[in-house]
């Protein structure tokens, strides 16, 4: 795919093995459907923002489509490239509808207290990359995001959790919420006007954590949609989703684990099972049963790895391909290609790291 001259370059995540296992937890498509949203009209191209991220325009029409956060954080880094201020474009439109069933929940608490304090019990069900706390000093009600899981995109990041803050506030409360106070941990962005757009307040930057702050008197004001019965029905499901999630990565973490310091001599089927202590026919039965296989994570492994390798511009292609186990370096290009949609030289030229070499000259 040709970019347009004078398109900012794409620049590679920084996945490594310590945030592999972040970087592969499953997510919708959702958000990244919202960031294609957000360029619709402009000459940016769907297939730009997309690109590296193995996302196809089609995977966004199937039901129940999931990706990896690696995939989705790829479409961030290239959809920030071309607006700095997207986080807070984001959020703004992120609505508690977003959340499913577990934001419905939401909807129905008796008061914005507790409705975030049911949210704060569960955080797995909001998908966020921070410690989510609610806090009362200084007279005011502060919700807080604090301890950003990730190495990458943490203003995007931050801007995005900050900004859909307010606006699940305001979904719950039936009505506009005028904040008092916004600290932001990182410094001053070249985009002021549209913080005071997101939060129309005082903003303070570089401070000690992130945090919106308003007046104690909405917390415990009334939710126009709160119904205890409806609330505990449908709690009780988000209760055994929270449970499924959960546990799902305390076992598939640990396969995880075990092939993933194991790239560079892939165990057999067999011999995995063995490392995990069952039978090849439950380790089968296990991976079925979490709604993936030995080779999808292999896969999902070794394309996260590749990022990282790939960014190292004196690696040659070939020493990767060792790296990650295989066995020819075509066979290695061959799964890149099919992992991201673009081979490997290709990657590195996205990422403005290397010139226009073919994979061939970096043999």
């Amino acid at each position: 795919m040709n970019r347009r001259r004078g398109t900012p370059k794409v620049t590679p995540l920084d996945i490594n093995p310590r945030s592999t296992m972040t970087a592969l937890r499953l997510t919708t498509l959702h958000t990244t459907q919202a960031v294609l949203d957000a360029f619709r009209g402009s000459e940016v191209s769907a297939e730009v923002l997309l690109e590296g991220s193995g996302i196809q325009l089609a995977d966004l029409e199937l039901p129940n489509s999931l990706i990896n956060i690696s995939q989705e954080m790829r479409v961030f880094s290239n959809a920030v490239a071309f607006r700095q201020d997207l986080g807070l474009v984001l959020g703004r439109n992120l609505h508690i509808s977003a959340y499913g069933m577990f934001g419905l929940t939401l909807l129905t608490s008796a008061t914005l207290r507790e409705g975030w304090s049911l949210a704060l019990r569960y955080p797995l069900l909001l998908g966020t990359f921070f410690h989510l706390d609610l806090q009362i000093r200084d007279g005011l009600a502060w919700l807080t995001a604090d301890q950003y899981s990730e190495t990458e995109l943490e203003v995007f990041n931050t801007d995005f959790c900050m900004s859909s803050y307010r606006v699940t506030c305001q979904d719950l409360l039936g009505c506009k919420l005028p904040l008092r106070e916004v600290h932001l941990k990182h410094p001053p962005q070249p985009y002021l006007d549209s913080y005071e757009q997101a939060f129309n307040c005082p903003v303070q930057f570089n401070a000690g954590h992130n945090a919106i702050g308003f007046d104690l008197e909405w917390l415990d004001r009334r939710l126009p949609l709160a119904d205890l019965v409806t609330q505990n029905d449908m709690l009780q499901r988000c209760i055994r989703l929270n449970e499924e999630l959960s546990a799902r990565p305390t076992w598939i973490d640990q396969v995880r684990r075990i092939l993933n310091e194991q790239l560079h001599a892939v165990p057999d089927f067999d011999s995995l099972a063995r490392q995990v202590h069952c039978s090849p026919s439950t380790l089968r039965r296990r991976l079925r049963a979490q709604d993936t296989s030995y080779q999808q994570l292999l896969d999902e492994l070794r394309y996260a790895r590749a990022q990282q390798l790939l960014g190292q511009h004196s690696l040659p292609i070939y020493r990767i391909a060792e790296a990650l186990g295989f066995k020819e370096t075509a066979s290695f290009r061959h799964a890149f290609q099919r992992w991201s949609g673009v081979a490997p030289g290709r990657f590195r030229q996205l990422a403005g790291q290397l010139g226009p070499l073919s994979d061939q000259a970096q043999d």
